[in-house]
Order: C-alpha cells, then structure tokens, then sequence
C-alpha cells in the first residue's frame, strides 16, 4: 500500500483528504510534470509519479506516426490508436504511456478522487501500473497512441472493482521497471523518478 502523502495547507484550506489531493511537482523546462495519486482503496495507483510532458516535439504532419517512432525508439513499442475509455479503468500488470496524436481531452487521473488533466495534441501521459484513469470529454478528433515497455505487451484492463483490489496490488508488485523514458529514452526522466 502507498503511503499517505502529508497534508498540506492546501489541502486543509480546501478541505480535502490527502488521498483527494495530486500533488504536482514544480517543473523544470522539458521535464514532465509529476503527478502523484494514493490509492482510494479501489483503483490502486502507485507509489511512483504519472510523468505529464507537454507540447513534445514531433516532426511531420502525421503526429500519430511521430509518437509511434519515438515510442520505439525509446523501447515502448506502441500497441494501438484509439481514444481512452470513458470508465475507470488500470492496468495492474503493465505501465502505459499513452501520446496524445490529435484533438483534446480533459482526462481524470487517479481514480474517482483524482485530479482532472487536459491534454492536447503533443501531450503525453506515462502512468505506472494501476494508475486509474478515464476520458471525461473530448474532441471528436481526439487521437491517442498507447504503448508499453516490450515485456509488458499483454495487459490487462481491469475496471475499477473493490472485488480485484488485492488481486491488483500483488500484479502491480511485480511488474519491472521500464529501461528507458518513452520520451527522452535511457538518459531520460523515467529512470532516476520511478526508482
């Protein structure tokens, strides 16, 4: 289980309990931002930062293609492209970074209790295993490009259930550490924040 962030005077001053409140890390230029979520005793989360880049750079008309090559070339073979289901859901035996190719969304991180992000073609969102996750809206051209590290190519979806919880967290427990950042590689952010 997580440990509980402090509270905060934020969170005091708005009421919240400290598992209702992200907490984002300043960010430095070309650094993601960081997201942390504790586990509401459904969807899991982890005790590793969602990593939120913003505006990547990606060369050529065709985003999709952009992030598919750098999703490979940082060893996160992209999967699909699709959107990003509107219910609650984790993968509790693999890590996912999810590139946002076109149009915009306004997503919940973190499960029910979590924090609702925009995104916006360029974005992109790494989430550790168990990190909860949905699609509130989004444009009808909302395009995303989904990948995982190469020994975690068969996911598992699980929708947010009190009944799979502890299920969860044992998968979660297990699953390895990506070698590289899917967005700036081995020498990336990923490595030093998720160890």
């Amino acid at each position: 289980m997580s440990p509980q962030p402090p509270l905060s005077i934020l969170s005091l001053v708005l009421g919240l309990a400290p598992a209702t409140l992200a907490l984002a890390a300043p960010v430095v230029a070309g650094q993601p931002e960081l997201l942390h979520f504790a586990d509401d005793g459904i969807i899991p989360n982890s005790r590793l930062p969602v990593l939120l880049y913003r505006k990547v750079p990606l060369p050529g008309s065709d985003r999709a293609a952009a992030l598919e090559r750098l999703f490979t070339a940082n060893a996160w073979p992209p999967q699909w492209r699709y959107g990003v289901y509107r219910y609650h859901h984790y993968h509790p035996n693999a890590h996912e970074v999810l590139g946002v190719a076109s149009g915009q969304a306004r997503l919940r991180l973190g499960g029910e209790q979590g924090q609702d992000v925009q995104v916006t073609a360029g974005d992109v969102v790494v989430l550790p295993a168990g990190t909860g996750h949905r699609n509130l809206e989004s444009s009808a051209d909302f395009l995303v490009v989904g990948a995982y590290p190469p020994d975690q190519q068969d996911f598992i979806t699980q929708r947010a259930d009190p009944a799979a919880h502890a299920r969860a967290l044992e998968l979660i427990a297990q699953v390895p550490m990506p070698v590289s950042d899917p967005v700036t590689g081995r020498e990336g952010a990923l490595p030093g924040l998720w160890r």
